[in-house]
């Protein structure tokens, strides 16, 4: 199932861009069903009497629609995640309401689907304010800033401690996705690229078997994602990042730039063998892990200077490929 939440602030635009995803994507939608919350009004107006009753009633509803999702054909796009009720609940409930709605939540999560990709939309509180006035539902007239201010923070902290799905944040604050077409394909471009794995690179020659991609397999540590078809450049510095916190590698620039040179080296002499073996698959195998050292040394270099390797190379090919290339010297 590719089940995607996007989350956000009050008039963030999660509904607007889960429509837009529905269309572009082709897939299920499944929207909030808030208006038929008959606590909304009332808690705008007077939020201590009618927190608890308006939250209670958001957690079932909430649980109702999610317990539903199988029925639904993937893709699936929601204007909500049920992680987020809580979040709200922590800002507007206390002591034995908050204790008792806490319960009811824990028993409620453990029965759900969890998101496959969680997108937050991000702004800032003027920014927000105003796309509240410009949608002009009826119980939002009355909305606190302050109110909106201390949601906006909220959603800050909880996303930047978000540690369980792939999560995409979007700045909106410079994007208009309802007037501006523009704007509009770029949120749902970088939306598809992290669902079908982001831009890959073509297959290079004889990496095919029977004209199909030869799948690759190897040892990661288990809180590491490599899916075979999704590895970046990105994926296998953070590899590195973190083997080199778990193994205590040293990071000194000039004692790896030896360890390159040394595995250069080696790679010299494997070749110079590959030109006068009849071993050939002992001699590939030789080849493979001395390139495989040498990779490894790059990324890791990569990372002790802050270059994003993947970067670097897209813009130097793209300076190649306008280059003029004298062909004849």
């Amino acid at each position: 199932m590719v089940f995607i939440a996007i989350e956000g602030v009050i008039g963030v635009g999660k509904t607007t861009l889960a429509r837009y995803l529905e269309g572009a994507l082709d897939a299920a939608l499944l929207l909030e069903v808030f208006e038929e919350n008959p606590f909304l009004s009332a808690f705008y107006q007077d939020r201590d009497r009618y927190a608890f009753q308006t939250q209670i009633f958001f957690l079932l509803s909430r649980y109702q629609q999610l317990r539903e999702l199988n029925h639904l054909l993937p893709p699936i796009v929601s204007d909500y995640m049920f992680a987020k009720d809580a979040l709200f609940a922590r800002l507007n409930l206390r002591g034995d309401e908050l204790a008792t709605y806490e319960r009811v939540h824990l028993a409620l999560n453990e029965n759900i689907p969890q998101p496959d990709l969680v997108v937050y939309l991000r702004a800032e509180t003027p920014v927000l304010m105003q796309r509240i006035a410009v949608r002009d539902r009826p119980y939002e007239r009355s909305m606190d800033e302050r109110y909106i201010d201390r949601l906006r923070q909220a959603y800050e902290q909880f996303f930047a401690a978000y540690k369980q799905r792939p999560l995409l944040v979007i700045d909106t604050n410079a994007l208009d996705i309802i007037q501006r077409e523009e704007h509009r394909q770029q949120v749902i471009q970088q939306v598809r690229q992290v669902v079908e794995g982001g831009p890959r690179q073509q297959l290079l020659p004889g990496m095919e078997q029977n004209g199909l991609p030869v799948a690759l397999h190897f040892s990661t540590p288990a809180d590491l994602d490599l899916p075979a078809t999704r590895r970046r450049l990105g994926d296998f510095q953070r590899f590195h990042r973190e083997l080199d916190q778990v193994k205590g590698f040293p990071s000194d620039l000039l004692l790896n730039f030896v360890g390159l040179q040394e595995e250069i080296g080696e790679l010299a002499r494997a070749l110079r063998q590959a030109q006068g073996t009849t071993h050939e698959s002992t001699t590939r195998k030789h080849i493979r892990e001395e390139l495989a050292d040498i990779l490894a040394y790059v990324l890791k270099i990569a990372n002790y200077t802050g270059v994003d390797l993947e970067a670097a190379y897209l813009e130097k090919m793209a300076a190649n490929k306008a280059r003029v290339w004298d062909n004849g010297g």
